[in-house]
């Protein structure tokens, strides 16, 4: 009964010392996140605050980004709409084209990653530089994201020294993350310099001011829309929030719960072109709407991208990024895979232990693992149910509608602990590949009662 995510996930266990180190880094993380919540008092009225912003913020959506859009303009902004990621990209390319762009500095930016604007820009001829420390190694491995804040996670610090010394010439044998993180610099500081047009992300985008905040560690964001004189900054729908004071609000959660940090190094807020420069935001929608007409599913409009549903979900630390067929991972990621295309990415939602961990660390309240719940309801409907299941399910519902079967088969299970290991531990026992079976009871609990009960009586 092994499905997409569980076949991904065994190439990942298979360097046990690897998924072992994975699973403690990000256990890490979430520990720091727990320690700093609990420095604030108010944390948990915090979260309800958060997510009342932003169920406001989805009944009120069209006037929101209408605010915003106008807001932006009389600040000298050029605001571009997109339905999808095919729209966004050519808005992008356009852009770029126009000005006779060749080289893009970008800092990180999960839309960009929905989209897949990189390989839609290099395919046209543009040099695209990805500026955080994580995308860069990432971008320099040919590797996509694991994770949505700490990209490059899953990638060990030797590695790191291995791919610089390729790179950009260092000390091979010099891991030391300080030495890396200014060879890194060095490297990064002539793109900065020279190229044509600098983008980025947003994590959120304030209607009252017309600006688009951006929470970086590493100041990159700030270094590429500083020297450029294009700059583009691209978000979806459900970046908008109302004002200032409700930007105080998300940027209390976004760091303690990303990654255990009051907050970021660096909290750059982008509303108004360069002198003799242009600033263009891209409102992208890419599916969103769709969400929004999805009662059980809306929440997700709530996301924030902090990950600490990543950092917490004892499947992901244990099985990896890549192990997802959706480009987010995580709880998160399973239930974005399904709102995007359940038939491609229901294999997904077997990554899941239904914990609720991930339920509980969301800073805006997102029902993660209750989503997940609802999808492997729709399996069937979707046609994605696994048929080794269906029969399992199908003949326990047999068994149990009928009280004198399923007596008779309590009665006779204690007969698989005698069997021949190849009768009880072969193809059809997922469950046996990783672990022994526990050995059936020679007397049913429910027999023991009975048993003990009458002999009470009887006293």
């Amino acid at each position: 009964m092994s499905t997409s995510h569980a076949a991904a996930a065994a190439r990942f266990i298979e360097n046990m010392e690897r998924t072992s180190w994975h699973n403690q880094a990000l256990w890490f993380v979430r520990q720091k996140r727990d320690r700093v919540s609990k420095q604030l008092p108010e944390w948990e009225e915090l979260r309800q605050l958060a997510h009342d912003i932003k169920r406001y913020n989805v009944t009120h959506l069209d006037s929101l980004l209408e605010r915003f859009e106008a807001k932006a303009q009389a600040n000298g902004v050029t605001v571009h709409w997109a339905v999808d990621a095919e729209e966004h990209n050519r808005i992008v390319h356009g852009l770029l084209e126009q000005h006779g762009v060749k080289s893009l500095v970008k800092s990180k930016s999960m839309l960009s990653e929905e989209c897949e604007l990189n390989a839609y820009l290099m395919a046209r001829g543009i040099d695209v530089i990805e500026s955080d420390l994580g995308e860069r190694i990432l971008q320099l491995m040919h590797q996509r994201p694991s994770h949505i804040v700490m990209p490059a996670i899953h990638i060990k610090r030797e590695e790191v020294a291995e791919l610089f010394a390729r790179e950009m010439g260092t000390d091979p044998g010099n891991s030391d993350p300080t030495y890396l993180t200014h060879a890194a610099r060095a490297n990064l500081r002539r793109h900065f310099l020279e190229a044509d047009a600098a983008m980025t992300g947003g994590n959120f985008a304030i209607a009252e001011t017309g600006e688009v905040v951006v929470c970086t560690n590493e100041g990159n964001a700030d270094m590429g829309m500083s020297c450029q004189k294009i700059n583009i900054t691209a978000f979806g729908i459900d970046k908008i929030i109302p004002d200032l004071r409700s930007l105080g609000v998300f940027t209390r959660l976004l760091a303690r719960s990303a990654t255990g940090q009051p907050i970021t190094t660096y909290t750059s807020h982008f509303g108004r072109p360069h002198k003799g420069g242009e600033q263009h935001f891209i409102i992208v929608d890419n599916g969103r709407s769709k969400i929004l007409g999805m009662p059980e599913h809306r929440k997700v409009m709530n996301c924030i991208r902090c990950g600490a549903c990543m950092n917490t979900c004892p499947v992901y630390r244990r099985s990896g990024g890549y192990s997802y067929s959706y480009f987010i991972p995580g709880p998160i990621g399973i239930n974005l895979g399904m709102l995007t295309d359940p038939q491609k990415h229901s294999g997904n939602v077997s990554a899941c232990s239904l914990c609720l961990s991930c339920s509980f660390v969301c800073p805006v309240m997102v029902d993660l693992g209750e989503q997940i719940y609802i999808w492997r309801q729709k399996l069937d409907g979707f046609g994605t149910a696994d048929p080794k299941k269906k029969v399992m399910s199908n003949g326990i519902k047999y068994l149990m509608d009928r009280p004198g079967l399923f007596h008779s088969a309590l009665k006779m299970a204690p007969m698989v602990n005698s069997m021949p290991r190849f009768m009880t531990y072969n193809g059809l026992n997922d469950w046996g590949k990783e672990r022994e079976l526990p050995k059936f009871a020679k007397q049913s609990f429910e027999s023991w009662w009975k048993k003990n009960h009458k002999e009470k009586n009887a006293k």
